[in-house]
């Protein structure tokens, strides 16, 4: 029988066993590197390139003497102030009586001065203002039956249109009669001044005839 050999220790010829790196210690280094990159001084960012001017080569002007410039201001001034002149003088005059001659009226103020150009339109500016509340119509006493007059006609009001259309205004006249003293257009267009004042021209020129049922 043939002699039992011992078993041999599997566990004998195992090879021995290697410890791996702990996980603990490769996170530790991992954390190391983090926070010594975070420590280190931030590199400034690069500079901007600022773009490349063009020089400009200066250039020597001459410079007008302070008399020219001042004159040539004025005559310019002079000639805006000419133009607004002539359209005042136009407006004025269609209100009054719509005659007008721009070229004849130019040549009179073409060579004032600015002073008195300025003076000119303040005047025509005043004056377009009162045309426009008289039509016109020359400054006349305005007599006090005519406000009895009106009150029977039309009630006193200036808008008034009766006659079936052929008596207009707050003094009720026809066109014929409007137009004998200085109207033109509608009666009841007119402004009340100038009503007023057209009624008292005929007043004064005929009295109360021309109203026979309230004069």
């Amino acid at each position: 029988m043939p002699a039992h050999r011992p078993r041999k220790d599997v566990h004998a010829h195992m090879p021995p066993t290697t410890n791996p790196v702990p996980r603990r210690l490769g996170l530790t280094a991992v954390a190391a590197t983090a926070a010594a990159a975070l420590a280190a001084p931030a590199l400034p960012a690069p500079a901007a390139t600022a773009p490349a001017t063009a020089t400009v080569p200066l250039i020597d002007l001459p410079v007008p003497d302070g008399t020219v410039v001042h004159d040539a201001l004025e005559d310019h001034a002079r000639e805006v102030l000419t133009d607004r002149a002539v359209r005042l003088g136009r407006k004025a005059a269609a209100l009054r009586d719509g005659r007008f001659r721009a070229r004849a009226y130019r040549a009179v103020i073409d060579d004032w001065s600015v002073e008195r150009l300025e003076r000119r339109i303040t005047r025509v500016r005043r004056q377009i203002r009162t045309l426009r509340r008289t039509g016109g119509a020359p400054a006349v006493p305005i007599p006090a039956a005519l406000a009895s007059i009106a009150a029977c006609e039309s009630g006193g009001n200036p808008r008034a249109i009766g006659g079936g259309g052929r008596y207009r205004g707050k003094y009720q006249f026809d066109m014929g009669t409007w137009a004998s003293v200085g109207g033109s257009g509608d009666p009841a267009a007119a402004p009340e001044l100038e009503q007023d004042r057209r009624a008292a021209m005929l007043y004064a020129r005929a009295g109360a005839s021309p109203w026979p049922v309230c004069g």
